[in-house]
C-alpha cells in the first residue's frame, strides 16, 4: 500500500553560511532523548530513505519547522529573514531532485515579512513544485488572523496550496506566566509542559480557533489548513466550543464546527493510539484525515505499527494512508 507522511521535519545545518544573531539556546540536558537523538537524523536522507523502506513509507513531504536543530527565517529579521528563506528552500529543492519519487516539500517561509513570503511560496510552486508551506507557532507575537498576513493567506488561497500550522515554542513571557516561575519545578519539565508535552499543542489549537471566531477563514473559503498531533485537541473540545459560543458567531457564514471541518486537515503525527483518532474520525470525517509520523521525532515503526491497526474499513484506510493526501498536495502516485 502506497503511505505519504507530511509532517516530516528535515533542517539543513548550513544555508549558505547565513548565521543567525545570538539568541538564548535550550540546555541540551532538558531535552527528552528523542529530541536529542533527532539532531543526527534530521538532515541525512540517505539514512532517512533506509527507515522509510524498513517501515514501508512511499513519501515524505519534508519541513523545516518547531525547534529543529540548524537556523531558520525566524531567527533573522526581516530583509535577511526573505534572504534566508530563499536560500534553504534552492537547497532543499536541491535535496529532493536527488529522489524526487520519494521526497516533496513545504516551503520555509519569513512569514514576518508576509508579502515576501506569499512572494516565496509562490515562486517554490513554480519552480520547484512544492506542496504549500508550513509555519511554527505565532510570528513575532501575533497569530494569522491579523491584518498584517492577508497577503500570505490570500495567495495561498489563490495558489491552491494548503498552509500547514505546527507548534512553535512560545515566548518568553508566556513560558514564564503559565509554564515556569523559579522553584516551581525544574527546567526540564517546564521546556516539555510549554512545548512537545502539553503547551504548543493547545497554542496551535487556540492558532485555528482564533483564525475560525475572527471570520479570518470566512474571508477566505478556499483556504485549507493542516494540523497535525490528531488536531492539537481539537476534535475533542469542538462540541463544547460551538455550545458555548451558540449564535454569538452569526456573523459568521457558517457554523464554527462547519468552518473548520470544511477547511481543516487534521494528521496523526505524534500520535498512535484509537482514542484521539477515533475522536478526530467522527468529528472531522475520514476525508479531512491524513497519516503522518512526526519524523525523527517520532519513529516510522510506531507510526506504520498504528497504520497497520488502524479500524479503518480498506476503502478508508487507502484515504487515510494516500489519497486525502495524494489529493490535497497533487502528489503525482
Amino acid at each position: 500500500m502506497r503511505v505519504v507522511a507530511l509532517e516530516e521535519h528535515f533542517s539543513l545545518l548550513d544555508v549558505g553560511g547565513m548565521k543567525p544573531p545570538p539568541r538564548p539556546s535550550i540546555a541540551i540536558e532538558n531535552m527528552p532523548a528523542i529530541i536529542r537523538n533527532a539532531g543526527d537524523k534530521i538532515n541525512d536522507l540517505d539514512q532517512r530513505l533506509a527507515d522509510m523502506d524498513r517501515h514501508g513509507i512511499t513519501v515524505q513531504v519534508l519541513s523545516r519547522a518547531g525547534i529543529s536543530k540548524g537556523p531558520s527565517a525566524e531567527m533573522f529579521e526581516d530583509d535577511e529573514a526573505v534572504i534566508f528563506a530563499k536560500k534553504y528552500n534552492d537547497l532543499l529543492a536541491g535535496r529532493i531532485a536527488e529522489r524526487p519519487d520519494r521526497f516533496a516539500a513545504f516551503a520555509h517561509l519569513a512569514a514576518s515579512v508576509p508579502e515576501a513570503a506569499a512572494d516565496e511560496l509562490e515562486r517554490t510552486i513554480v519552480e520547484y513544485g512544492f506542496k504549500g508551506a508550513l509555519i511554527s507557532g505565532m510570528v513575532r507575537g501575533r497569530f494569522f488572523d491579523d491584518v498584517m498576513f492577508a497577503p500570505l493567506l490570500s495567495r495561498a488561497e489563490r495558489l491552491g496550496v494548503p498552509l500547514y500550522l505546527h507548534p512553535g515554542a512560545p515566548s518568553a513571557e508566556i513560558r514564564k506566566a503559565y509554564y515556569f516561575y523559579e522553584g516551581s519545578f525544574p527546567q526540564k519539565v517546564a521546556l516539555g509542559l510549554s512545548t512537545f508535552a502539553w503547551g504548543w499543542h493547545y497554542e496551535t489549537a487556540l492558532h485555528v480557533m482564533r483564525l475560525a471566531v475572527s471570520g479570518t477563514l470566512d474571508r477566505y473559503p478556499r483556504l485549507n489548513l493542516i494540523i497535525g498531533h490528531m488536531g492539537e485537541a481539537l476534535p475533542f473540545v469542538l462540541a463544547r466550543c460551538e455550545h458555548e459560543f451558540g449564535t454569538d458567531l452569526s456573523y459568521l457564514s457558517r457554523s464554527l464546527s462547519k468552518t473548520l471541518t470544511d477547511q481543516v486537515y487534521i494528521t496523526s503525527a505524534g500520535l498512535f493510539t484509537n482514542p484521539p483518532f477515533l475522536t478526530a474520525l467522527q468529528t472531522f470525517g475520514i476525508d479531512r484525515l491524513m497519516f503522518s509520523v512526526d519524523y525523527p521525532y517520532s519513529s516510522n515503526a510506531m507510526g506504520r505499527s498504528f497504520l497497520d491497526n488502524v479500524p479503518l474499513s480498506p476503502a478508508d484506510l487507502e484515504k487515510f494512508a494516500h489519497g486525502n493526501a495524494d489529493r490535497l498536495l497533487r502528489l503525482k502516485s
